[in-house]
Parts: C-alpha cells; structure tokens; sequence
C-alpha cells in the first residue's frame, strides 16, 4: 500500500461512519464551529491544513472567513498574534493534533506572556483512542495537558453539542478578563458528528468587571492630596487612551509607558516619560513620586528591569489597577488594590477628582520635570542607539500611520527605550515577555491582514528571519504587502557583545548568513539594501505603493559609518 492509498485508508477508517451519519443530518460540529465563528466576528484563520483537519475546512470553504497558509504552525500563532495587537480581537488559528500543536507552542507562550487574545482550535485523536498510546498518527499521552500552562484553558470537546458553551467561554475570556489564549481540541469522531440542531449564535458575552467604589473612593484621597503623583501604564491599558491622558493631565502626572502601551500619550505629550524605567534617570523620578498610579501593567522584569540589576523601586504609595486580581499582588504590592477593567476605573477616578479640590503638584514636577529626564537620557545614549532611533524616525516620517511589528533585534531594542509611538497599537514586538525570535515577520502579516490601509513594517534581524523566513511566501501568496526591514549584523550580534561583556569567548555567535536579496526574490519579493536615512526614506516610499513584499536590508555597518559619521 503507497502513501497516497494508506491516508485513503486512514480516512475511511475514522470518519467515514460518522460523516455518513452527519450528512444525513446536513451539518457536521465542524461546520457549525465555521458558522459560530463567524457570528463572533473572526475575519480570519491561520493554519495549515492536515488530515486531521480538513473537515474543519468543509465548513470554511463557503464562508466569509479568510484562510491565510503559514508555512510553519509556529508562524500561524505569530499572524494570529499580530493580528490581535492591532485589533484587540483574538486570533484564530486551526492546527492539526500532535506536531501542528508543539509547533504552534512558542507563538501560544509568547501571547500568553503579553496577554494577547488567541484562539487555537486542533484536532486530537478519537475519543476512543485518547490516552491509549497505541501509536496512532500524531499521537500525543495527553495534548491537553501540554497546553494547560500556554492557555487560559485548554479544553477537550467530547460532545459536539457543548462546542457553544465553550466558545462563549473563551470570547468571555478574550472580551472581559485578562486576555491569553485558549485552546480548544475536537476529537476526529466529534469534528464530523451531526450538529444540526446546533445553536449557531454567540451567548450574551459578560460585561468587564467594575472597580469597587471603596477602592477608588481609597485611590482618589491618595491622588487628591499627592504632590508628586506618577503614572505607570502597560498594555492592559491599550484601550483606555482618552481616559488616561485626561486623569494624567489634571493630576499633571508624568507617565511611563511599557512597551505594549507605547502610544497611550503621543509622541510629544509633555507629560510623557516614554518607556525608559530601566534607566537610572527614569528611576530617580519614580523613587521620588510621593503617589505613583500603576494600570494593567504586570511591573515585570522585561518592562522594569531589562538591564537585570534590580534597581526599580517604588518608594512613595502604590495604586494598582488590573483585570487579573492575581497580578496585583505579584512583584510590587499596592497600598490600594483596585481589580476590574482599567478604562472604567481610570474614568471614574477622573469624575471623582472632577468633584473635590486636587492639591497642585509640586512646581518642580510635570511636564518640567519630564523634560529634564528625557534630555538627560538622550545625553546618555551612545552613538549606536542614537542611530537607530533615526532609523525608527525615518520609518515614522516616510509612512505616517505605520505600524511597526519587531523581533529580538538591536533597533528594536533601541526603540523601546527611545521610540514614542503615535498612537496605540503602533509599536509591538518579541523582545519583551517570552522573548522568542523569528516573531516579526509573521506577526506583521497579521498586523496587515487586521489594517490593510496602514502600512506595516517589520523590523528585524539576520538571525532572526531565518528562524520564519518562508513566511515570505506566505506573505506574497496572501498579497499582504508588508515591508522587511532587515537589520544585518551577520550573525547574533547583541548575543555577541553579551559574551564579550563577560569575557566569554563568543561561540556559536557568528553564524553564516546567506544572501537575502536573492532568497526573497525567490520568494516573489522586491528588494533594496540602503545605508542611510535619506535613501531608506525613499524606498520605504516605493515600498508602500506595492502589492507585494518588500524587502529592504541594512547593513549594521555601512548604516553605523553613513549616520554616525
């Protein structure tokens, strides 16, 4: 028996009961799942298509939801990440059982650690053949339980007729509580048992908790009366701009923003810190602030500490506002504890200071203060740094609008500390939280497939694009006209000067690195290579008015000596 015979075979064994019994009920729990997705508004699904699956896909031929191929799961859990950095939306993935899964697994882990909503539908073997590790094909001892500690939850669906009940569970994780992702596998027989008497309507979703009015009612005497007060805000807060720039300028409070929330104030807010807590200058205002106000922001290390010394502290009163209750009780505890949704509790910390006297801040603090640090951090930056900020300012003047999707790489890193996004949603990358490479690129053809009237570029390295550099394909067979900006040092190059800190001879650093013109022009890609601002601004220009990818490569060297010179 050939190959193409033994998946004959292995279909037939598996389903063909059961899909002859569901149509005659006309509708499979595959099909219905199509049908409920698109009732929750999914636009698209990212996955590639196995013979577990592919009655998944019976239903998705002949609905209004997109499939986009990766060429690797892992790159359709970064689309699906990146589509819902800039939407706010999950996004959907359909992977096969066993290796579709473990491969998906670094994009699942990376979501989870930024709070990213995504929704993973596999398969997994029979119900008969669960845990039985007779050998079947893509077998695992328990799939769920490998994903229990990627997911909010990790679901086995064992009768079609509940596969409502857990979607409205997961969107009411997505929707109204700390956003991560959720997994949920259909066993073989499941997919293909008749569902036509399914409901095919999404449940009521719940509402986002409220914070407690003894809670803000505490919140609101410590900001009322505080001289120095100080704003902390993380991703949490993504959706709240207007009611946090409105509480920080009448309490007339610096802000710093981690990574995720760049944006929140625009680039040039007088007020904005910018996203500088690692360094000693930020720190000093932070330990000087007599109130400081931290909203959905974890106060973790990759957004605190990056420089790993241990250095941040929080001398005056701690205020915490956060979905997750947990959380606030994790690595700084507050002096006043406010669960709930940071929009509503920001809003109504701003109407309950509108109603009683606010004591000035001190005439040394604001947006004076504010100046002084940020003029003090640009001082301290070297010549490296100062460089790639103009290559980030480059991006921003040639394409207004742009969002910038990052990996593990030096101008992202740069960009971090020293780039202001213009609005939320603009900036986001790899090198906080889990930290992987090989995020970008994929996480930019998610970014373009959610804002395809925006320009979107991806920022990253000569390592890291090897790691999904056959996404390229992806990209130009889906028509997504994303922008590669590929930063070239020839190697692992921050890995490098991280052993050289440390007098460790550099192993394994100095990879071969192969000519990426030629491999993206393979792929169907144009290409440029420029080595400074001026050029990088035009091509950045021609790039836009493609519909297809471009790739544009920098040369750390050459870009050093032109822009430094």
């Amino acid at each position: 028996m050939n190959l193409r015979e033994s998946i004959k075979h292995f279909d037939e064994r598996n389903v063909s009961a059961s899909s002859q019994q569901a149509t005659s009920s006309h509708r499979t729990c595959g099909e219905a799942l199509v049908t409920l997705l698109e009732q929750y508004g999914v636009q698209f699904v990212f996955g590639i298509p196995g013979v577990h699956t592919v009655e998944l896909y019976r239903g998705l031929a002949h609905s209004s939801i997109r499939h986009v191929t990766p060429r690797h799961e892992q790159g359709a859990g970064f689309m699906a990440d990146g589509y819902a950095r800039v939407t706010g939306k999950p996004g959907v993935c359909f992977i096969i059982t066993g290796p579709g899964m473990t491969n998906i697994a670094t994009a699942m882990a990376q979501a989870y650690a930024d709070s990213i909503p995504m929704l993973v539908i596999s398969s997994v073997n029979a119900r008969s053949q669960l845990g039985g590790g007779d050998g079947r094909l893509h077998e695992l001892p328990s799939q769920r339980d490998v994903f229990n500690g990627l997911t909010a939850f990790s679901h086995t669906l064992l009768d079609a007729a509940d596969l409502p009940q857990v979607l409205a569970r997961a969107f009411a994780v997505f929707e109204s509580a700390r956003p991560r992702p959720v997994h949920i596998e259909i066993p073989l027989d499941v997919i293909v048992s008749p569902a036509s008497a399914m409901k095919a309507a999404p449940s009521m979703r719940p509402a986002r908790p409220a914070a407690h009015p003894a809670a803000l009612a505490s919140a609101v005497e410590l900001l009322a009366d505080a001289r120095r007060p100080l704003i902390l805000a993380g991703g949490g807060a993504a959706h709240a701009a207007v009611e946090l720039r409105e509480l920080a300028e009448r309490l007339q409070a610096p802000v710093a923003l981690t990574t995720n929330a760049k944006g929140l104030l625009p680039s040039g807010a007088p007020l904005l810190i910018g996203s500088t807590q690692s360094l000693p200058q930020t720190r000093a205002m932070i330990r000087e602030a007599d109130v400081v106000l931290a909203v959905g922001t974890e106060l973790g290390e990759t957004d605190y500490d990056v420089l790993f010394d241990g250095g941040f502290t929080i001398a005056g009163q701690l205020i915490r506002i956060d979905i997750d209750a947990q959380q606030l009780m994790r690595n700084v505890h507050p002096d006043v504890a406010i669960p709930g949704d940071s929009r509503d509790a920001l809003s109504a910390l701003s109407a309950r200071l509108h109603e009683r006297p606010v004591r000035p801040a001190s005439p040394d603090w604001g947006a004076a203060r504010v100046a002084a640090v940020r003029d003090a951090i640009m001082a301290s930056c070297d010549a490296a740094m100062r460089s790639q900020k103009r290559l980030i300012d480059t991006i921003v003047g040639a394409l207004p609008g742009v969002v910038i999707a990052g990996d593990s790489t030096s101008p992202v890193y740069a960009g971090n500390f020293l780039h202001d996004a213009p609005a939320p949603r603009s900036w986001f990358n790899s090198s906080t939280g889990y930290g992987t490479l090989g995020y970008g690129l994929p996480a930019a053809i998610g970014a373009k497939l959610a804002a395809s009237e925006r320009p979107v570029v991806c920022l990253i390295g000569d390592g890291g694009i090897q790691f999904t550099l056959p996404e390229l394909a992806s990209a130009v067979e889906a028509r997504v006209s994303v922008i590669v900006l590929l930063w070239n040092n020839f190697g692992y190059g921050e890995i490098r000067k991280y052993m050289a800190q440390r007098n460790i001879s550099p192993v394994g650093v100095d990879i071969y690195t192969p000519d990426f013109a030629v491999l993206a022009k393979g792929f169907g890609c144009e290409t440029a290579r420029v080595d400074n601002p001026q050029a990088l601004d035009a091509e950045l220009r021609r790039a836009a008015k493609r519909e297809i990818p471009t790739v544009i490569e920098v040369r750390e060297a050459d870009w050093f000596a032109r822009v430094q010179s």
